[in-house]
């Protein structure tokens, strides 16, 4: 039997399928092959990416000393905050003052300890081979709100694989502003505006550089890459009027640029100067304008010697626009139906205080991510990890789990949601089973 999509992918050249494509751009409520709509508890996904290895146990994983003889645990104050109770380490002030909007799962694990194939996992579902990433995959299923603009887009991103569609249509791959270390306030989709010709004249050769290219898909029998080609010029074509305005912050008041902290460029050890505050912004503006999956980065969490110093100014840089974004969603009625995924590739052992040493490693058996809106629990702690926050002991999430709990929140089937490529069905969760973890969800 063969499925609506591939019937569309090969019929006539695949026309249909661009024209399903553009359907699904025009529809947010429009369906594709695993979806289901009607179930959808969020539209679009913020994911604040901390690439390096947060240290879970000075952020949101309180664990105090217990016990005569001192373990590894939290060398920074922590306090309960908000109606819930949650704690919150006092390097994240700003953030705390909205503990109950976080989700937060203290049970994650993944496969290695090792950043490439873990950072790789984690976008993927796959830590040695290329894959879609996750962006993608939810693109791939759900096409965009808004089409004028891509589905997906990544800020700062530092790896292709971030933002790669890989054997998907290369539509679905995501649009990078900013390499990591570029100077983001320079930063833009490249080469996406020019008035050395009228638009109608633009128009004009377009439709003349399609024709050829439609006449050589003719010849090819539904060739996926050169279909992304003409979609994709098609798309850039219409990016020309959207996008250029979209990532202009001359708009903004000096109040909204202050609570964001645009251009704070904090360098202080493995902290990089990303200009955090500019990002979260953009990605405020880019969810409101229909943009379905967006990546915010930051890296630098990698602290293995001056722990202390390196920790406090990651956290400074990321708090008070998180907290900030957290609050722009709330008040114009976004968060509800926007998912913010926060975390990295694993986490970080413990210190133990006083003991003279402040360094560290990697810890892939226990660690911490955050959700908020998008149909998630507010101020709720789901899983635990050990006394010294070594391994995840009671509700473990593998990546492969959060995987599928974010498709499910998008109106995605995991195990639906397949593409075939080189012999062999595909999916972001991958062969593995992957569970949907309906505890998280309001």
């Amino acid at each position: 039997m063969i499925s609506r999509r591939s019937m569309l992918q090969t019929a006539s050249c695949g026309f249909g399928f661009l024209s399903l494509q553009a359907l699904l751009q025009q529809s947010a409520g429009a369906s594709t092959e695993g979806t289901t709509p009607q179930l959808a508890r969020a539209k679009r996904v913020i994911f604040l990416c901390m690439s390096g290895g947060p240290a879970q146990m000075d952020t949101f994983d309180y664990k105090p000393q217990t016990g005569n003889k001192k373990h590894p645990g939290s060398v920074f104050e922590f306090q309960q905050r908000g109606e819930s109770g949650l704690w919150v380490s006092e390097l994240m002030p700003e953030t705390a003052r909205h503990a109950d909007r976080l989700c937060v799962i203290n049970g994650m694990y993944c496969d290695t300890g090792n950043h490439a194939q873990s950072f790789l996992q984690l976008h993927t579902g796959e830590k040695l081979r290329k894959r879609p990433s996750m962006g993608s995959w939810i693109s791939y299923g759900l096409g965009s709100e808004n089409a004028d603009l891509p589905s997906f887009v990544s800020l700062n991103a530092a790896k292709p694989s971030v933002y790669s569609s890989e054997f998907l249509p290369t539509e679905f791959a995501g649009t990078p502003i900013g390499t990591n270390g570029e100077d983001m306030s320079l930063a833009t989709i490249r080469d996406i505006s020019g008035n050395h010709l009228p638009a109608e004249v633009k128009r004009s050769q377009l439709d003349f550089v399609q024709s050829m290219n439609r006449d050589h898909l003719s010849d090819r029998n539904g060739d996926a890459a050169l279909e992304g080609v003409i979609e994709s010029m098609e798309l850039a074509f219409r990016m020309q009027a959207a996008a250029p305005e979209l990532l202009d912050l001359s708009n903004e008041t000096e109040a909204t640029l202050r609570r964001y902290r645009v251009g704070k460029k904090l360098s202080v050890g493995t902290c990089r100067p990303t200009d955090f505050g500019r990002q979260c912004l953009l990605a405020r503006r880019l969810a409101e304008s229909g943009v379905r999956f967006i990546e915010v980065n930051h890296g630098g969490w990698d602290q293995h010697k001056n722990h202390r110093r390196d920790l406090k100014a990651n956290c400074e840089t990321v708090d008070a626009p998180i907290a900030a974004l957290l609050e722009d969603l709330a008040a114009r009625g976004l968060l509800d139906d926007t998912l913010l995924v926060w975390g990295g590739e694993f986490g970080r052992p413990g210190l133990v205080p006083d003991d003279g040493k402040d360094e560290t490693g990697h810890n892939s058996k226990g660690f911490t991510f955050w959700l908020a809106g998008g149909g998630v629990k507010g101020g709720h702690v789901h899983g635990r990890t050990s006394e010294t926050g070594d391994r995840a002991v009671e509700g473990k999430v593998h990546f492969r789990d959060l995987h599928a709990t974010i498709l499910h929140l998008m109106g995605l089937r995991h195990d639906q949601l397949t593409y075939h490529h080189g012999g062999r069905t595909h999916r972001l969760t991958g062969p593995d089973d992957a569970k949907v973890v309906h505890e998280l969800f309001a």
